[in-house]
């Protein structure tokens, strides 16, 4: 006896066919996301290869030919590097659309990070390579060579400022010092590297081989330093105060959630130009007493609908606290839409969205705007208890709608335990995997404490997932 399966129908093969055109989609997308980020890479290296060959090119090598000038030689290498990584930690920060949609905007500022402690290292060797290296070619120690070039150098002297301000700004971004201050006193100090960049500008032109005229280096130069001022000034400036006055926003309602917890909803002209989606963040300013000075990223917590834009924020400090007492018609102006916390980023159909806290409400917006079919998302809420449980009800309704599973793990975790879980689902074996069993074929979405955050992702690693199937926009400033 033999049996035959049954044909598929008309509908059941249209289902399939759409379904394989959006995977092929996702596919074409990430891959286009990945060249585009090797290419970008790419230049990076290459520029500092141009450096290198441009040093060469007029005349470098001969610094190599006598082992008095080779300190020297050495000097101006680390100086030409460092310059040049310098003005990429620029670029990186700039929030450059294309940077921001290929990398996301947190992954852009942890290479900037990273850059800053080699990129101090550099001129600080370059500083004391010269002081060494001139030195010895005029019978000086390190120290009277510096207080000579300090002297009798042109421009040398807010040269030696420069690298102080660039110090300044090294120390106060190292996490264990960051952690300790404000984010108002570390932007104003950050904002010296800047001026350590216009300061150290002069003895380029008048003491390195940078702006020797005639040269190809000038031009590389003047290009690399014209465009990141300029990626700046455009992306940081020119372009968000443009956006606030078209899009003229104004605070329309403010609501509880919880104790301590508000949606603050703002309207204005033609939100549907701004392409912002759901899990994307802004920078936001609001034109209140005591509030104006003080802007703050705070994650989209609905999708778009055209008229308007909500986050919902949680009293965390004295900036987030005065959002509590904002009055409907306050101005506001924003930078933004950033980030990749967003279905671009997305690999494959499935996606699993984890979050905790106040992390709970950009999962709430991305589910939202997600393209998913039924049962292909998995959500996960965290809290300490039901109330920190933020958006409840829509998110359940969302899931609902959506046919995504949805488990909610409330309770603190449990003691001398390092897991994200709570004390009840770990006794109960529960685990990521048991949580969502088709995590290993989805892309994950975690939201939430830095600590939280890293904990999720070091089990998702353990499971097998790649980090390009992990998501986890972070706001460390």
């Amino acid at each position: 006896m033999t049996s035959t399966a049954p044909l598929p129908t008309k509908a059941a093969t249209r289902r399939n066919n759409v379904a394989t055109q959006r995977e092929t989609q996702i596919k074409k997308r990430y891959t286009a996301r990945l060249r585009r980020g090797d290419l970008l890479e790419t230049i990076v290296y290459f520029s500092v290869a141009i450096v290198l060959a441009l040093f060469l090119a007029d005349g470098g090598a001969t610094y190599f030919l006598s082992l008095k000038d080779v300190t020297t030689g050495i000097g101006i290498v680390t100086g030409l590097v460092g310059s040049d990584l310098m003005l990429i930690m620029l670029i990186l920060a700039a929030r450059i659309p294309v940077i921001d949609r290929t990398f996301g905007h947190d992954k852009a500022l942890a290479v900037h990070r990273k850059l800053g402690k080699p990129v101090l290292y550099l001129i600080l060797a370059h500083m004391f390579l010269l002081m060494v290296g001139y030195g010895i070619a005029q019978g000086l120690n390190p120290i009277a060579e510096a207080i000579d070039m300090i002297v009798n150098q042109q421009d040398m002297s807010i040269a030696f400022i420069a690298t102080g301000l660039l110090i300044a700004v090294v120390v106060t971004s190292l996490v264990i010092v960051r952690r300790k201050l404000s984010y108002e006193f570390w932007y104003i100090v950050h904002l010296l590297s800047y001026g350590a960049i216009l300061l150290a500008l002069p003895h380029q032109f008048t003491q390195g081989m940078m702006f020797a005229e005639g040269t190809w280096a000038r031009w590389y130069w003047m290009a690399l330093y014209v465009g990141a001022l300029a990626s700046i000034t455009i992306f940081r400036v020119i372009i968000p105060v443009a956006s606030s006055l078209r899009h003229d926003l104004r605070v329309s309602s403010v609501d509880i959630e919880a104790p301590g917890v508000v949606s603050v909803t703002m309207t204005g002209r033609d939100i549907n130009a701004l392409r912002a989606q759901g899990g994307q963040f802004f920078t936001w300013r609001f034109w209140a007493p005591n509030m104006w000075w003080d802007a703050h990223p705070y994650s989209l917590s609905a999708h778009p609908d055209g008229r308007s834009l909500r986050i919902t924020v949680r009293d965390l400090g004295k900036g987030s606290a005065r959002l509590l007492s904002l009055k409907p018609g306050t101005r506001v102006s924003f930078e933004g839409p950033y980030g990749i916390f967003t279905d671009a980023s997305r690999t494959t159909k499935k996606a699993v969205f984890v979050g905790a806290g106040i992390g709970i409400t950009p999962i709430r917006a991305i589910l939202e705007s997600s393209d998913l079919d039924p049962l292909e998302a998995t959500v996960i809420l965290r809290g300490s208890d039901a109330q920190d449980v933020y958006l409840w009800q829509e998110t359940y309704d969302l899931c609902v709608e959506k046919s995504a599973s949805l488990r909610v793990l409330v309770g603190h975790r449990p003691k001398g335990v390092n897991t994200w879980l709570s004390a009840e689902a770990y006794s109960k074996g529960e685990s990521l995997l048991t949580l969502a069993p088709q995590i290993k074929n989805s892309d994950l979405y975690i939201c939430g404490p830095t600590p939280w955050t890293d904990l999720v992702v070091r089990d998702a690693k353990r499971l097998g997932l790649h980090d390009h199937q992990i998501h986890a926009e972070r706001f460390d400033f």
